[in-house]
């Protein structure tokens, strides 16, 4: 079996390292908070996709997460003195609320540092288990340097949320519950944050039943594991997506990547538009809606899938805790990431009739959007959303518009385009023919906290005119922005330099095609 941008890991041969986790997973004392959760054949997906799909239930533990295996083992292992220090811990939200659940029933005190980014129905979970909450920085880096100050200066006992062998033994009963289901499975998709689930479940599975292949799966914008194998040692990565935010760590842990690189077969990662549609999946089999990082694994799954048949195959759905924001994008974002919504922007004449013209073409297709701006007097440009049952009958729709000589272009994966031109066709700017007084455009992410904008205009200042400005808020840490700067400047590094110095990392797209045909 081969994947979507795989990276094959060259086994070792022996278990050097992951062989002393054979009697630490048996040893593991996760039952006093954890279940032994179920294992749900994904019915409508298995028809769909022509194998034998299933479903390793961990949102149905008492957390909603399978953190709480983990966090509880740790902590239950720990000696009294390391108890009667207090516990420490810092977290976007499952592995926080693992640790506040592992406190409250050992009856030990805990102080759990957050982002102040976090999600509010985690950051309310974990104060209703009775934790002392600090909420500090913009990220789980920056909540991690916080917790370890305070450790330092109140001589707590610090919890690491993946890389330690009690954790990662904890969340490997979930690779012993697994092969008690009796079901013959030829591959298993668990998704990688840190690589403390991925450890665990391999080091059980690979001991013991040789012939299953294991998969890792990542987001792409936070594929820590991926470019630590293509390094051959661990990197750190400058910026990572949170939008998946229970995998959103900058570098796979040290114990966590020993077991891996012995155990595990191959990584692959997958695009946010993918987990949004592996969401979806998971609703319709189970009625329940997982948060994106619990769906990252059978994302990995789908991708597989196509080139298999007739497999026995399971995805470990990692958790529910979805942040309700997220709703809306996850339900736009999941037609594109099942390749049945396509965006184009399509030339027409700007005169009477034209629209009826065009909308000929689509015949009985569903088109999703429509957004039009007249830009001059002799042509016109048409940004469609359109609903596909195949991509055959996409490649149908695009043959038909070369026959009649519409001028098209496919925005399905372009990111200004999904991101923001759909919510914005509008005004333009009209650019002097002096090449010194021109708009220049520029992608970014602001942080979800009150006063961001504020911050950011204070620190930009008035050299500049901002000619274009659209922010959209995806239930994630951070939003997504569009901006548009007129600069009146020959030395075109001098804005660079100046944008850099506001605490937002930007990346021009003055070039990208979609914004040349809407908005320019």
């Amino acid at each position: 079996m081969q994947f979507k941008l795989r990276q094959k890991i060259k086994k070792t041969g022996s278990f050097r390292y992951s062989k002393k986790y054979l009697k630490l997973i048996e040893n593991a004392k996760v039952y006093d908070v954890a279940i032994d959760s179920p294992t749900t054949h994904a019915a409508n997906l298995s028809f769909k996709e022509k194998n034998n799909i299933y479903l390793k239930r961990e949102d149905l533990q008492p957390i909603f997460s399978f953190k709480n295996r983990g966090a509880y083992n740790k902590i239950a292992n720990l000696s009294d003195k390391q108890k009667s220090q207090g516990i420490i811990a810092a977290s976007a939200g499952n592995h926080a609320q693992g640790v506040a659940l592992a406190c409250k029933k050992l009856k030990i005190k805990c102080n759990i540092v957050m982002p102040i980014t976090a999600a509010e129905n985690k950051i309310n979970a974990v104060k209703r288990l009775g934790a002392k909450l600090t909420l500090y920085g913009e990220n789980l880096s920056e909540a991690l340097i916080k917790a370890n100050v305070l450790c330092k200066k109140n001589n707590y006992t610090f919890v690491h949320p993946f890389d330690d062998p009690y954790t990662i033994a904890g969340q490997g009963t979930i690779g012993k519950e697994i092969l008690e289901d009796d079901i013959n499975y030829d591959a298993l998709f668990i998704p990688v944050g840190g690589g403390g689930l991925l450890a665990g479940v391999s080091a059980w599975i690979r001991q013991n039943k040789k012939n299953i292949k294991i998969i890792g799966v990542e987001v792409d914008d936070s594929a820590c594991l991926t470019e630590a194998l293509k390094s051959n040692k661990r990197v750190l990565l400058k910026k990572v997506g949170l939008f998946a935010d229970g995998v959103a760590v900058s570098r796979v842990g040290k114990n966590n990547f020993d077991v891996i690189k012995e155990c595990v077969d191959e990584v692959m990662t997958v695009t946010i538009d993918e987990v949004c549609a592996a969401v979806k999946d998971i609703f319709e089999d189970t009625r329940v809606l997982s948060e994106p990082s619990g769906a990252v694994a059978l994302a990995g799954l789908k991708i597989a899938a196509k080139r298999l048949k007739n497999k026995n195959l399971l995805a470990i759905s990692s958790g529910s805790n979805v942040n309700f924001q997220k709703l809306g994008y996850i339900v736009e974002r999941s037609e594109l990431g099942e390749n049945r919504e396509k965006i184009l922007s399509i030339r027409i004449p700007e005169s009477p009739g034209s629209f009826l013209k065009l909308s000929k073409v689509f015949g009985k297709l569903s088109v999703t959007e429509f957004n039009y701006r007249k830009s001059g007097d002799k042509d016109a440009y048409v940004l469609v959303g359109i609903r596909t049952s195949s991509e055959k009958s996409f490649v149908s729709l695009k043959k038909k518009l070369k026959k009649l000589k519409y001028k098209f272009s496919d925005y399905t994966n372009n990111k200004i385009s999904n991101d923001h031109l759909r919510h914005m066709v509008g005004g333009r700017v009209n650019n002097s023919h002096d090449s010194t007084n021109f708009e220049r455009i520029f992608n970014g992410e602001f942080p979800e906290k009150p006063g961001a904008l504020f911050d950011f205009l204070k620190c930009f200042g008035n050299k500049w005119n901002i000619s274009l400005f659209h922010y959209r808020n995806i239930g994630s840490a951070y939003g997504n922005i569009l901006i548009g700067i007129e600069d009146h400047n020959k030395n075109k590094s001098l804005l660079i330099k100046h944008l850099s110095k506001c605490g937002t990392i930007f990346k021009e797209e003055s070039n990208n095609k979609a914004y040349l045909d809407f908005l320019k």
